[in-house]
């Protein structure tokens, strides 16, 4: 019984390795940020844990199943080449499996919140794995990879109040577009691949110097619309602290990549966006207790 345990266990691991399970952290801060502002302080345990398990179950069943999909390019792309499906680390019908539990946790954690984020689970199930197909007809695949991190928030606040607000909604745009932003950064990795196999991307569209630029636009997008949602929910000074915080990250991130040099794209990726959300809810949480001082 206990190699049987230790193999589930290391098969486990391994799944989670390969859908990056700590990544949950790029957009989990937004959604906690959304949720402590809803309920004007810590939401009531039952509340936290089930969106803790909601966030968890989404962000788990969309990557599994972005790798199942993408399992025959992730093998032809000497990048992506070793990823647990492509080596045979993993076998499709254990990603599957994965995916299908990561598929009931969310759902039944929406069920167990309310009426609302029950009936609109579907919703975001189908945004949240659809995004996988778009990168086969369409450029604008990043912006749809931002609604699928920014439905977060406004879910963590449908969870609290049981209700549809503005205020989230904008939350959710910045988080689109701070995605969309990134996940350009991301795609110079893989243009020459994209060319070849006939995928979709805005560097390639546009080439890395103007898909930067659009980069820069979106994150400049995600800073304005940052101070915007502090204005509508009449926060305080700490608050917009951390939007000057976040876009001072975001232009560091900028920076760091250039039309000729993607040598830094991992970099800006993966260290600086961890960063951007977990300095953007401190600040937020901060400035929530001063005020409730």
């Amino acid at each position: 019984m206990s190699a049987v345990v230790a193999r589930v266990a290391s098969k486990v691991c391994t799944i989670l390795e390969m859908i990056k399970f700590e990544h949950t952290i790029f957009a989990m801060p937004f959604a906690l940020t959304s949720m402590m502002l809803a309920a004007g302080g810590m939401p009531k345990l039952p509340v936290f844990g089930w969106i803790i398990a909601a966030m968890v179950g989404a962000r788990s069943a969309a990557m599994a199943f972005n790798r199942i999909v993408d399992a025959h390019l992730d093998k032809l792309n000497p990048r992506t080449a070793e990823r647990a499906i492509p080596v045979g680390a993993v076998k499709i019908a254990e990603a599957w499996l994965f995916t299908l539990v990561a598929v009931g946790m969310f759902l039944f954690a929406a069920w167990s919140l309310n009426p609302l984020a029950f009936m609109l689970s579907p919703v975001a199930l189908l945004v949240i794995l659809g995004y996988s197909y778009t990168k086969r007809f369409t450029s604008l695949s990043h912006l749809v990879l931002g609604l699928a991190l920014g439905i977060a928030p406004v879910g963590a606040w449908i969870a609290v109040t049981g209700r549809l607000d503005f205020a989230p909604m904008i939350l959710s745009a910045a988080v689109i577009f701070w995605t969309a932003g990134f996940d350009i950064i991301y795609a110079l990795q893989d243009l020459e691949f994209d060319s070849e196999m006939g995928l979709f991307s805005i560097p390639k569209a546009l080439g890395p110097a103007r898909g930067l630029l659009v980069s820069r636009a979106f994150h400049l997008c995600t800073a304005l619309l940052l101070a915007w949602y502090g204005i509508t929910l009449h926060l305080g000074a700490l608050y917009y602290a951390g939007v000057l915080f976040a876009a001072c990250l975001m232009a560091y991130e900028q920076n760091l990549v250039k039309p000729g040099d993607f040598s830094k794209v991992n970099m800006a990726f993966f260290n600086t966006n961890g960063l951007v959300s977990i300095g953007f809810f401190l600040f937020a949480l901060a400035d929530l207790l001063v005020r409730k001082a």
